[in-house]
């Protein structure tokens, strides 16, 4: 084993996969997490006797980071492959778009309107090089090839759903980028692009992903909140802690949101808190709610309507069997929001009755009878705002602190947020700081 320590602050799957890259390399690895449970957005909670993720999650056949590093632990052959279907909330109607003529039949759009939004789709899933796209407004690329009537009535109500009032200060990368993801598997050859799911969810994976780092010799520290990253004594860094002794490492690497990373670090310079502070991110508050009876069979259902408050309806059981879930239905009602927004100052108790009673206004027959858990899961930090030239206004991974580096999901400049691109993200900056 090398004598160089690496301790790594966040232990979600950017935390956890950095840990087993270095212990892999030799070095000694010390994981700090502040919850109880390592997981981080991937972390689980218990619905009445069913214990599943606290956010959605899936598995496309094109995530090969992701079940590259379930190969490691066994269990990629275990995921289950399914394909599912997609609907369209509008005008207070359900409607199906899982093939080709159902997007033929599709209301509110005549024939020119549908070949210019198919043609939006395929020029974009051939784009190249998206660095290009980081000058357009995603608003701006949309109408120049989908028209402005196709604009008003589909994408932009989908914008405003996935990013709030942050659209207008968005690259088109990021509508390149969730296209990208979801035809990523047909270009590599694959036939069609199923939708994947490991039993147990995450939170076995996590467990395999421990175990693992455990067998490498890597210390696990839970309920370790970090407080402060200096420079000590010897000119190493030292991570303080809410309610436990400091530490010094060889090198550090914190792996949380940037403007936190940027309080956390002592010594940066200015320019690098002014580059860290400027990334602007997304929250997230979903309600799970675990129903005696399926709503549809569309894993995802898009909302158009603007009185819908969240983004969209996540069947997660039109994925996953239901034995998983004691043969109830999982629906997640996420909605996607700044971290100052007044929505997170609410309780729990007044988020679910907001949610449910408009959930009850889409689903009419609805009863409180068929809901038999709902619960508010909520993270302030969770995308980052693909903004024009984002990628060139990135800080470097490497500080100005001698052995400090931070490493997040913010780098991710070129994709969505998703475990895939996590590791990936991972990968290519741990490679680069070897480098």
């Amino acid at each position: 084993m090398k004598s160089e320590s690496w301790g790594i602050v966040g232990g979600g799957i950017m935390g956890i996969t950095l840990a087993l890259r270095l212990s892999e390399m030799g070095y000694k690895v010390t994981l700090f997490e502040a919850a109880p449970e390592l997981g981080g957005l991937v972390s689980s909670w218990k619905m009445n006797d069913v214990e599943w993720d606290k956010f959605y999650h899936v598995i496309l056949l094109s995530d090969f980071k992701t079940r590259d590093l379930l190969k490691q632990v066994g269990l990629e052959d275990k995921i289950e492959w399914v394909e599912t279907k997609t609907g369209f909330y509008m005008n207070g109607k359900l409607y199906s778009m899982s093939d080709t003529v159902e997007f033929l039949k599709f209301p509110t759009l005549n024939l020119i309107d549908k070949f210019r939004l198919g043609l939006t789709i395929l020029v974009a899933s051939r784009i190249k090089n998206w660095k290009r796209l980081e000058k357009i407004p995603v608003t701006d690329w949309l109408q120049r090839w989908s028209g402005k009537n196709t604009f008003q009535k589909v994408w932009l109500p989908l914008l405003r759903a996935k990013l709030g009032d942050s659209y207008t200060k968005t690259s088109a990368v990021f509508i390149w980028a969730t296209i990208q993801r979801l035809y990523g598997a047909r270009r590599s050859g694959l036939k069609k692009e199923m939708f994947g799911y490991l039993p147990g969810g995450y939170k076995r994976i996590v467990s395999a992903l421990k175990d693992k780092l455990i067998s490498r010799g890597v210390q696990i520290h839970t309920g370790y909140a970090a407080r402060e990253i200096t420079s000590g004594p010897a000119s190493k860094p030292v991570i303080h802690f809410a309610a436990n002794e400091p530490m010094e490492f060889d090198k550090v690497i914190s792996t949380l949101p940037a403007g936190l990373s940027a309080k956390l670090c002592t010594g940066l310079t200015v320019k690098e808190i002014k580059k860290l502070e400027g990334i602007e991110y997304l929250g997230v508050i979903c309600v799970a709610v675990l129903l005696n009876k399926p709503i549809s069979n569309f894993y995802i259902t898009n909302i158009t309507d603007s009185w819908v408050p969240f983004t969209g309806v996540i069947e997660m059981s039109a994925l996953v069997d239901k034995k998983y879930f004691g043969n109830n239905a999982l629906v997640y009602l996420p909605k996607y929001v700044s971290p100052y927004d007044p929505l997170f100052n609410y309780s729990d108790e007044e988020i679910k009755k907001f949610f449910l009673s408009n959930f009850k206004k889409m689903y009419p027959w609805l009863t409180d009878e068929n809901i038999k858990f709902a619960g508010v899961a909520r993270a302030k930090h969770v995308i980052t705002v693909l903004t024009e030239s984002y990628s060139r206004n990135l800080p470097d991974v490497a500080t100005t602190i001698p052995g400090v580096y931070i490493i997040n999901t913010a780098y991710i400049q070129d994709g969505t947020l998703n475990v895939n691109e996590t590791i990936k993200v991972a990968d290519d900056k741990l490679a680069q700081i070897m480098a």
